[in-house]
């Protein structure tokens, strides 16, 4: 295993890592309405979920979100998002689905601040926390979402522990994430399969949606590949369109041939 690799399995070094990209994004975009950082996802034949003119260029990445969360009824819930970004999802949430309140929480004070000053919506807050220990009471949410995050915790069943304590009985948590099958860097997606089993949650559906999530990434590709080109040193590319998702990736292609699983969830707390 190359040198970087080994450091960076090691749980500290890789938060110490996403504790730079993180922000590091934030101020190379905050000019851009970069308003998402997941990937995407479309059905065939197209979801054609309705949007509002100022939402439809981001269909993809709201798509993804529609798909995570209306696998419960949110209306009038309390809800909690676990790595919101750049709150897109938050806010599109928020303004579609009626919660009573919606708090969006990530590790990225640069990204929280972009966050409260971008989605000015009623019922809808941020705050500045860490997913692996979360800065609320016991059963203090109706729903835990979680889209596309939970592979950069270098503790992930500490996570997922979390999200039970925060869960009222009942509750449910929304969840999409991918594992490598094969990962010298994070957990492989035997391990994660393991920590979700082992989980104080009961499973009620989950959902393999690799083709859906490169799909969303097609109706991406073009607008981020233009973002890396301006707001990335060359250097950086590389990275940018994996992490990006740009058609033919490293990431684009496990997907296609199976290296990645993309998967949705549905649990309550038991």
């Amino acid at each position: 295993m190359p040198l970087i690799d080994r450091l960076f399995s090691i749980g500290a070094v890789r938060k110490a890592v996403w504790r730079i990209w993180y922000p590091f994004l934030t101020r190379r975009l905050r000019d851009e309405e970069v308003l998402f950082l997941n990937y995407a996802f479309e059905t065939e034949p197209p979801l054609g979920l309705p949007l509002a003119p100022a939402d439809e260029p981001n269909r993809g990445c709201i798509q993804l979100y529609h798909h995570v969360a209306t696998q419960a009824d949110l209306g009038g819930k309390k809800i909690l998002e676990v790595s919101c970004g750049h709150g897109g999802g938050a806010s599109w949430l928020t303004r579609t689905l009626r919660p009573a309140n919606y708090t969006g929480l990530d590790l990225n004070a640069t990204g929280i601040r972009f966050c409260r000053r971008r989605h000015q919506v009623d019922g809808l807050s941020f705050v500045q926390g860490d997913a692996e220990n979360l800065p609320f009471a016991d059963q203090a949410f109706d729903a835990v979402l979680n889209v596309e995050a939970s592979h950069c915790y270098p503790r992930f069943p500490r996570f997922l522990t979390e999200v039970a304590r925060v869960l009222r009985p009942g509750g449910n948590f929304l969840y999409a994430d991918f594992r490598f099958r094969d990962n010298p860097v994070s957990d492989t997606l035997g391990e994660w399969e393991r920590a979700l089993a082992a989980a104080p949650l009961r499973l009620l559906q989950t959902r393999v949606i690799n083709a859906e999530v490169r799909r969303g990434m097609d109706l991406n590709s073009e607008r981020s590949q233009e973002l890396i080109v301006r707001h990335l040193p060359g250097f950086m590319h590389s990275l940018g369109r994996d992490f990006a998702g740009i058609r033919d990736s490293r990431v684009y292609n496990a997907l296609r041939v199976g290296e990645i699983s993309y998967r949705s969830y549905c649990f309550v707390k038991k």
